[in-house]
């Protein structure tokens, strides 16, 4: 199933929750163990200037939007085999449409 727009508010808290120990969101914000996230929609996979990425990421070239990080967002060493990012992923569509929902309104 494709996206569907969520949820915010309860995505604000998926993303405390599960995201924030190693992303931060704001412009100008450092990157911690995975990529500031500003300006995530639109961006390709591995772009993100003094992020040290793995060769799978930057290979996959995929152009981030509503459709790419919500299949993502569910198992993401499946979407992008080879990459370091631990995180299991979030199986419940629910989840990943407010978590969606929530970055594109965060990190624009």
């Amino acid at each position: 199933m494709p996206y569907s727009s969520g949820d915010a508010g309860k995505g604000a808290a998926i993303f405390k929750r599960s995201c924030a120990l190693c992303h931060t969101i704001g412009a100008g914000e450092p990157n911690k163990v995975g990529p500031n996230l500003h300006g995530l929609f639109g961006r390709k996979t591995g772009s993100v200037e003094g992020f040290s990425y793995t060769a799978a990421n930057v290979k996959k070239g995929v152009v981030w939007g509503e459709d790419t990080l919500f299949d993502y967002l569910e198992n993401p060493k499946k979407y992008i085999p080879g990459t370091s990012m631990n995180f299991v992923g979030l199986k419940k569509e629910k989840d990943r449409n407010d978590l969606v929902t929530y970055l594109k309104q965060a990190t624009a």
